[in-house]
């Protein structure tokens, strides 16, 4: 039986979630559609990220909601700073300055983020005894600066970061309701080798969560409580679709691009099945006698496999054709812009259009998979009710 659209005062009581992927650069998107999403709805419960979304996640999480626009725009001018990333032409070839500008960053360091590390052994190439290309305590600076990690640890708000342990290859989450959230949680979560250190915490060292899960969906899934309606915006940076590729450059892109999203999606699918399977046999259960509803070990059973209503929007970022396989370590003023500014009005699209995101499902999991317009479709997000069943 359709359910019916959520009342406002149900949407109020759904715990809202946001979901940031790894991705570099590209994570100014992330910062975009949060500034879209605070205009229309200032509610948010937890903020999970890897990798960049780590960074964005602890500088939501880290201030107040005031402030939190203010500091991730400090953030992303900071790291398209340098006179290099700053240059910007309406007339010249945007693909080349992009390409100038990520070979810059890699070559001098990003401003507020790392720098190259100046040790000669780096010559030996692969047995020089050293564990990254870069020095990040650049980045530990400017965390400790713009993040106020007293407020992550006693605000409220969730904070989840995902890393993995270099040691035994187990993806982990440093967790508010867990763990005492430190500048070193976040910078393990962005550590991506060979270019960054691994991070020491506790003993352990720690690299890049994406290496396994570029999102931290499946976690957020998990761990959320079953008995409360949960609203997931879940923004990612790489599409899944795209052309067949041309060149070298464009070959290298795409790879990246299934890489990092295909994951997502198939977390997504699986992950939505799973849950509706479940619902679905619940239900059947509560159809039965109330002799046989009502033994113990029966009653159990669907206690746990029940689940309030799950609403995932999955926005995705679609690159421009002039951004190549540096896309994601190209921090150029000029894209650091672009990046934010669709992270804006894809939200702003999406809010403006609640009609869009009615449920099918009495519980469960519905995902909404919002895209760009093809040609001569009017333009607005296409969305996709992808209800997994």
């Amino acid at each position: 039986m359709p359910r019916k659209k959520p009342s406002s005062s149900s949407m109020k009581s759904a715990e809202k979630a946001l979901v940031l992927q790894g991705g570099g650069a590209l994570g100014a998107y992330q910062a975009g559609v949060y500034e879209a999403l605070l205009e229309s709805d200032n509610q948010l419960d937890w903020v999970a990220g890897v990798s960049i979304g780590a960074i964005n996640a602890a500088l939501i999480a880290g201030n107040p909601p005031g402030q939190r626009v203010a500091r991730l725009r400090e953030f992303w001018e900071l790291v398209s700073s340098s006179p290099a990333q700053s240059v910007s032409t309406p007339l010249g070839d945007r693909a080349a300055l992009n390409q100038w500008s990520a070979i810059t960053g890699a070559l001098f360091g990003i401003p507020g983020f790392f720098r190259p590390r100046m040790d000669p052994t780096l010559l030996l190439g692969g047995a020089a005894p050293v564990l990254s290309f870069y020095d990040i305590a650049p980045l530990k600076a400017t965390l400790e600066r713009l993040v106020d990690f007293d407020r992550i640890n006693h605000d409220g708000m969730r904070l989840s970061v995902g890393a993995v342990n270099v040691r035994t290859g187990n993806s982990i989450y440093f967790d508010n309701t867990t763990h005492k959230i430190g500048v070193e949680h976040i910078m393990a979560s962005g550590a991506l080798p060979p270019g960054f250190p691994p991070v020491h915490i506790d003993g352990e060292d720690y690299w890049d969560g994406g290496i396994l899960s570029n999102t931290p969906l499946q976690y957020v899934l998990d761990m959320a409580a079953r008995t409360k309606p949960l609203v997931v915006l879940q923004v990612d940076l790489f599409s899944a679709r795209g052309p067949m590729p041309k060149t070298l450059s464009e070959v290298i892109e795409r790879q990246k691009d299934i890489t990092y999203s295909s994951r997502t999606r198939m977390n997504t699918s699986t992950l939505a099945a799973n849950v509706n399977l479940q619902q679905a046999l619940a239900d059947l259960i509560d159809k039965l006698p109330a002799k046989l509803r009502n033994d113990p070990s029966v009653a159990a059973l669907c206690g746990h496999m029940k689940h309030k209503p799950v609403d995932i929007v999955h926005l995705i970022y679609r690159d421009k054709p002039y951004e190549l396989d540096s896309k994601d370590y190209e921090f150029s003023r000029a894209m650091v812009t672009e990046h934010w500014e669709a992270g804006m009005r894809d939200m702003r699209s999406t809010v403006a259009h609640p009609e869009w995101l009615e449920t099918a499902t009495a519980n469960g999991i519905t995902t909404y998979d919002l895209t760009e317009p093809g040609p001569g479709q009017v333009h607005r997000p296409n969305i996709d009710k992808a209800l997994a069943s």
